[in-house]
C-alpha cells in the first residue's frame, strides 16, 4: 500500500515539475537565447554578402579600367576602400562593441561610396556600357547591395527584438536571473548623406 503511495506522489510531483517547467518555456525564459541566436544568424548573412561584393571589386576594377584607365582616382578609391574592408579584424565581442560596430560600418560605407561613384564615372563611356563583362558585374553589384539591404534590414529587426526583450519585462528579470551576459546589440545607422542622390557630371 504504501509503494502505491509513493509512487503516485512521484508520478504527482513529476507532473508537477513537467507543469512548472512548460510554465516557465511559456513566460519567455528561452526567448534572451533564441533572440541572441538569431541575431548571430542575420549578422553572418550580412559578412556574406558584404564579402561577395568585396569580391566582385577586383574584377569590376580591371574591367573599367581596360577603357577608362584615365579615372585613375576613383578606381583607386575602390582598390583603397575594398582593402580596409578586407584588412579589418573585427573583435569577438563587435555586436556589443560600439567602437568596432561603427569602424566596420564606416568602412563597408565607404567600399559603397566608391563604387556609387565609379559607376557614375562609367556612365562617361558608352563602349564601357556595352562591354558584356561589364554589364555582368555591374547586374552581379546590383543584386549584391539589394542582398546587403534585405540582410541589414533582417539583421536590424533581429536587433530590436533581442535588445527589447533583455529591456522590457519580463525579460529584463530572465536577463538579471539567468543570463546576466546578454547586453545590448549594435545596429546599423544610416550613412550621412545617404539620403541625397550622388551628383553626375559630364
Amino acid at each position: 500500500m504504501s509503494q502505491a503511495i509513493y509512487r503516485v506522489k512521484g508520478l504527482a510531483a513529476g507532473m508537477a515539475l513537467a507543469a512548472a517547467l512548460l510554465g516557465l518555456g511559456g513566460c519567455g525564459i528561452n526567448n534572451i537565447p533564441t533572440y541572441d541566436e538569431q541575431v548571430k544568424a542575420m549578422w553572418s548573412d550580412v559578412l556574406n554578402q558584404y564579402q561577395r561584393r568585396a569580391d566582385l571589386v577586383p574584377n569590376l576594377v580591371n574591367t573599367v579600367k581596360g577603357f577608362a584607365a584615365q579615372e585613375e582616382r576613383v578606381l583607386t578609391e575602390v582598390v583603397e576602400a575594398r582593402a580596409k574592408v578586407s584588412q579589418m579584424q573585427l573583435p569577438p565581442d563587435v555586436l556589443t562593441n560600439p567602437e568596432a560596430f561603427q569602424q566596420f560600418q564606416a568602412s563597408q560605407d565607404q567600399l559603397g561610396s566608391a563604387l556609387s561613384r565609379l559607376l557614375v564615372v562609367v556612365e562617361r563611356y558608352p563602349e564601357l556600357k556595352s562591354n558584356e563583362n561589364f554589364l555582368t558585374l555591374q547586374s552581379q553589384l546590383e543584386g549584391t547591395e539589394n542582398r546587403i539591404a534585405v540582410a541589414r534590414r533582417d539583421y536590424i529587426a533581429a536587433v530590436q527584438r533581442y535588445n527589447t526583450e533583455i529591456r522590457t519585462f519580463p525579460g529584463r528579470i530572465w536577463k538579471t536571473v539567468l543570463y546576466g551576459d546578454s547586453d545590448v546589440k549594435e545596429n546599423f545607422t544610416a550613412a550621412p548623406g545617404v539620403e541625397q542622390a550622388p551628383e553626375v557630371k559630364f
